[in-house]
């Protein structure tokens, strides 16, 4: 039991470490208990085998330069499809690809006429519009002017919740058909985002088998909505415009994640599901809770530690991770002093991009995305309270097995303080994650936080060993 006993007492509230250490046990250990005791912090390793199993990914082919500035604006103008970034913002812009399947992603801009702008380009006029509960005040007078130019397919949907729970997205899914839409507009966090990329999943199967099923049988279902991923071929999806509140990286991906009725996550996952445009306007994010702004934000850490630690990254994909890393870092610290900064909330979305375009080529998922999704699902806790939680935890414990990568995360976190990117005294990687943790406000970063206690946490365990426990080995 000692083993399983989290240690907080350990923790404080300050800049010290907040990264607990466990104690030892002599009896023999059943392998569940081997995961109960990575997410609590034991000393105890295994080694982890390569990696076997992957979910599709993309590659972005990290465009230099030279052949991406054709394709970069780095001024307030709309060039035909691509990209814009406010030159006042970052200076990394001209460093990013848009991702493959995305006509275009608009960072710092304002969103309603961006939006306006995308929706003439598409050639769209009856656009569903999906939001999060939080972002309805601030779009309500967008929705009017949608609907006062007649584009607006129905009242604004605000149906769907934390981790896009079933019964919020199938009713959005059967709106959407209801009223013929040719468009989704999803404004909010990571759950709006992928379950706008449902709705559009199940737009194109309904539309495509409506002479085949009756009224009766064209309702969504989570069944319906997966098989629809698998079609050979992939009818033409409707356009996407996502207008993101938060870091959540979502609207940058062709992956959707859903949770069930039995508190389980699933998804799917297809090229043709990349969304069309992004516009990220930081004014969305004003009023945001601080678990929202900094959890999401803190994903972009895991992110880009589970794609430079996956045994398939390669040189440019980890170089493009700790980039990403290290931007994410600067922007958690500035808004950490100012909430509201533009800068570091820009630098947080830049950041968080490379991250996540990054884990998305060729290294989805990580062993930690993976853990802290099925987490998250079970005991209903917002995915940065998961990795606050758990992304240390799971970092010092495969620490040898990446102790070569763990060095270079180190470096990245460490340098803004340390300033020699080479200084050998820096603290462990876990040490500087956990660090950085018990600096975020309203972010978990124990198991207590969540209301998750030892036995919840071994009934987890033991599921995850039973289900998933040769997949997580070799990751």
């Amino acid at each position: 039991s000692s083993c399983l006993r989290m240690q907080s007492n350990q923790r404080t509230h300050h800049h010290t470490s907040s990264y607990p250490h466990g104690g030892c046990c002599n009896e023999p250990i059943q392998p569940s208990t081997v995961l109960v005791m990575v997410l609590l912090s034991s000393l105890s390793t295994l080694l982890l085998l390569p990696p076997l199993l992957f979910f599709s990914a993309t590659s972005d082919g990290f465009l230099t330069n030279n052949n991406y500035n054709k394709r970069v604006t780095t001024t307030m103008s709309r060039p035909p499809r691509r990209l814009t970034i406010d030159k006042r913002l970052a200076a990394e812009g001209e460093a990013l690809p848009v991702p493959p399947g995305m006509d275009g992603v608009h960072v710092g801009v304002p969103f309603d006429s961006t939006a306006l702008y995308e929706m003439e380009q598409l050639n769209v006029s009856n656009v569903y519009v999906m939001a999060n509960k939080s972002s309805k005040p601030m779009v309500e007078h967008f929705v009017k002017t949608l609907k006062e130019m007649g584009f607006l397919a129905a009242p604004i949907n605000c149906d769907v919740s934390m981790g896009g729970a079933e019964d919020g997205l199938l009713k959005a899914c059967n709106e959407a058909v209801s009223v013929n839409a040719d468009c989704v507009l999803t404004i909010g966090g990571g759950a709006v985002q992928d379950a706008g990329k449902f709705v559009r999943l199940w737009l194109s199967a309904a539309t495509a088998a409506a002479e085949d099923i009756d009224g009766e049988k064209k309702a969504a279902t989570v069944q319906r909505i997966l098989a629809a991923q698998n079609k050979d071929p992939m009818p033409p999806l409707p356009p996407q415009i996502c207008c993101p509140n938060s870091f959540a990286m979502a609207e940058l991906t062709h992956v959707a994640g859903l949770v069930t009725r039995e508190n389980v996550k699933s998804g799917a996952s297809h090229p043709n599901m990349m969304p069309t445009v992004v516009i990220f306007d930081t004014t969305l994010s004003r009023g945001l809770p601080d678990w929202v702004r900094f959890g999401t934000a803190l994903r972009g850490i895991e992110h880009a530690i589970g794609a430079i630690c996956h045994p398939k990254a390669t040189d440019d994909i980890r170089a493009r991770a700790l980039q990403g890393l290290e931007l994410v870092n600067k922007g958690l610290k500035g808004m950490v002093q100012n909430p509201d900064s533009e800068e570091a909330q820009v630098n947080c979305y830049l950041g968080g991009w490379m991250a996540i375009r990054a884990l998305n080529t060729g290294c989805y998922p990580s062993i930690a995305h993976f853990i802290q999704n099925q987490y998250s699902a079970r005991f209903n806790v917002h995915q940065g309270a998961c990795s606050g939680i758990l992304s240390a935890r799971i970092l010092h414990h495969h620490r040898e097995e990446s102790s070569l990568y763990q060095k270079s995360i180190s470096q990245a976190l460490g340098m803004e303080d340390n300033g020699d990117r080479e200084e050998q005294s820096l603290p462990s990687a876990p040490q500087l994650v956990s660090d950085l943790v018990v600096t975020l406000p309203g972010v978990a970063k124990d198991h207590a936080d969540a209301k998750v206690d030892e036995e919840m946490l071994r009934d987890f365990a033991e599921y995850m060993y039973n289900q998933y426990g040769e997949k997580l080995n070799k990751l």
